[in-house]
């Protein structure tokens, strides 16, 4: 898979969460495998994904956050 392809998939995931907050976790995890396959495949990790999947990380294990 391109990392074009696996970019705009993760771009529909994104503005799935702005459109559907309540399905964050889900949408989440998907990021997570895609992000994966990224890694998998040897591909660059665009920095901005890299952080966004560090803060969703870090607002799931805080109790804080409400999730």
């Amino acid at each position: 898979m391109a990392l074009d392809e696996l970019e705009a998939q993760i771009n529909l995931l994104l503005t799935s969460i702005e459109e559907n907050p309540e399905d964050i976790h889900e949408i989440h995890e998907l990021i997570r495998q895609k992000l994966a396959q990224m890694r998998a495949l040897g591909l660059p990790m665009p920095a901005d994904l890299v952080e966004l999947e560090q803060k969703l990380e870090a607002g799931f294990e805080d109790p804080q956050s409400g999730s």
